[in-house]
């Protein structure tokens, strides 16, 4: 997973930092390749985390959190530790939940992306 995950990022030409934890939400594998944010580490595993303990693509729960929206403040709980901008998802195999990635460094978007591209890696073997 961190190898395409890095792959893509070296594609869009941003050093990464690139989580990956478990299905209990533990860190199993991190990378931050040479010049990547350093205020970006615990973003990505934030990410990870994040989109492990709701079972959400990050991206989803920014959407929700927004005021007005039915998880507003969510960002609050497990102590202040939920990240709620894109660039983590769950990660599946066969339909279960098995993990999940973050990622962080670019744009939200490139950090959608490169977190996609780790996750494909599972899923395509």
């Amino acid at each position: 997973m961190l190898e395409a995950g890095e792959a893509k990022a070296a594609g869009i030409g941003i050093a990464y930092n690139i989580a990956v934890v478990d299905a209990g939400g533990a860190l199993i594998a991190f990378t931050r390749q040479d010049g990547a944010l350093i205020g970006s580490i615990d973003l990505a595993i934030g990410k990870a985390v994040t989109a492990r303990i709701f079972d959400k693509r990050t991206s989803d729960l920014a959407a929700l959190a927004q005021p007005g929206a039915p998880l507003y403040g969510i960002e609050q709980s497990n102590r202040g530790r939920v990240v709620i901008f894109g660039g983590g998802l769950p990660v599946r195999i066969d339909g279960s939940i098995v993990g999940a990635v973050g990622a962080s460094a670019g744009t939200v978007e490139q950090d959608i992306a490169v977190a996609e591209a780790a996750a494909a890696a599972v899923s395509a073997g």
